[in-house]
């Protein structure tokens, strides 16, 4: 399958234009600003966040008092965390393997649920089960790159206008999916997603169910747009610009693919510190672990595969191979977290047997074979990977 990303180096050589007028938002307002009358709702990577560290300590004070044991002791508590990756098409697979999963009657309620870029589109229908199950299967096997986007002339600020995805995301995104967010955010459970702001070449993390809460027709507009945003490839499909407001000024900023910055991502960085509160608090960080699940929907094993020489094979070949280095490396951020007494990793990934036969970006019948991969994978027992790619176990 064509890697979406080889498009943003072809077209760096190809696409020039006029530059729009923007209000960019500086960089010391980023954490002050309000998104349709709405604060606290995210957190930029790589920095400390106080409003996410508050709300995880207030989730785990609650099970701590309603979890522990009758003779008074405090259990150790395993927490099921599900981290699904970028990789434009190649979701299907991730989409098939939930599905498979949920045949086997195994597939856990998970507290916490992240996604980025194709990844983001899974999210929200992971978070809410198995009842989602045949919109997963719709979304990734039925729809083709036309259904998408569709190229655009004069290039502006992208090659593809992506409104027929615009159009999926409002099908599928709607106020009746919000409110069921949002019954499981007041349980406790928590949805996250990950976007880049171009401008701070940064990751920022949005707390969807809190977004979700407000339940009114800002809050799905901003749901919305977030999810575009995090799968909207640079170059390829335009940014999502949002209105933000800090002190009574209007700025804009520019959102676009979150695995620009990761190819998939939990919250340790902006929950710096959250250790020392909970012992302040009177909670043994050591009695919560986390069981992480990483769906990467895309290779972790290197491909061989003869390269013509021509600038755009090249080209593409290049992208890939970037793109699978920086996800091995953000996988094995994710193996250290777990393995500092956090818990246990668990990874799935595309096996490299599968030789992918798409002749577009996003081929019906390719999806649907990469789905089918999943499910009959998951269906029949996935045996999960317990180590990144280039560790082995210790005898």
């Amino acid at each position: 399958m064509v890697n979406p990303c080889y498009w943003i180096l072809v077209c760096v050589f190809l696409v020039s234009g006029c530059v729009s007028v923007r209000h960019a938002a500086p960089e010391g307002v980023l954490n002050d600003v309000r998104i349709f009358g709405m604060r606290d709702i995210r957190a930029f990577s790589g920095s400390p966040s106080d409003s996410f560290k508050k709300d995880f300590v207030k989730l785990l004070e609650q099970e701590e008092k309603t979890n522990s044991s009758s003779l008074g002791f405090r259990t150790i508590r395993t927490y099921s965390i599900l981290a699904i990756s970028g990789g434009a098409a190649n979701g299907a697979y991730g989409a098939g393997l939930l599905s498979g999963w949920s045949e086997t009657g195994t597939r856990p309620v998970f507290k916490i649920v992240t996604g980025i870029s194709t990844g983001a589109i899974i999210a929200p229908f992971a978070f809410l089960g198995e009842s989602y199950d045949k919109k997963l299967k719709e979304f990734y096997t039925q729809y083709s790159t036309r259904d998408i986007a569709r190229i655009k002339i004069p290039f502006h600020n992208s090659l593809a206008s992506t409104w027929p995805l615009e159009r999926l995301i409002e099908r599928y995104f709607n106020l009746e999916l919000l409110q069921e967010i949002t019954r499981e955010y007041n349980k406790g459970r928590r949805l996250y997603i990950g976007t880049t702001n171009l401008d701070a070449q940064r990751l920022v993390i949005w707390d969807m169910g809190k977004i979700a809460s407000a339940g009114d027709e800002n809050a799905l507009k901003l749901f919305r747009k977030v999810v575009l945003a995090s799968a909207s490839i640079p170059i390829a499909f335009p940014p999502v610009y949002l209105t933000v407001e800090v002190n009574d000024k209007i700025y804009d900023e520019m959102h676009v693919d979150g695995g620009i910055s990761r190819q998939v991502f939990f919250l340790y960085d902006v929950l710096q510190g959250v250790d020392n509160v909970l012992k302040e608090k009177g909670i043994d960080p050591s009695r919560n672990k986390y069981s992480i699940y990483i769906i990467r929907n895309g290779y972790v094993d290197p491909l061989y595969k003869a390269v013509p020489d021509k600038l755009s094979a090249i080209a593409e070949r290049t992208v890939e191979a970037v793109t699978n280095a920086q996800s091995i490396g953000d996988l094995y951020q994710l193996y250290v977290f777990t393995k500092d007494g956090k818990g246990n990793f668990n990874l799935a990934y595309i096996p490299a047997t599968h030789v992918s036969k798409a002749k577009e970006l996003f081929d019906p019948v390719e999806m649907r074979e990469l789905f089918d991969l999943g499910f009959k994978e998951a269906a029949c027992g996935y045996i999960w990977k317990k180590f990144p790619p280039g560790i082995k176990r210790v005898q």
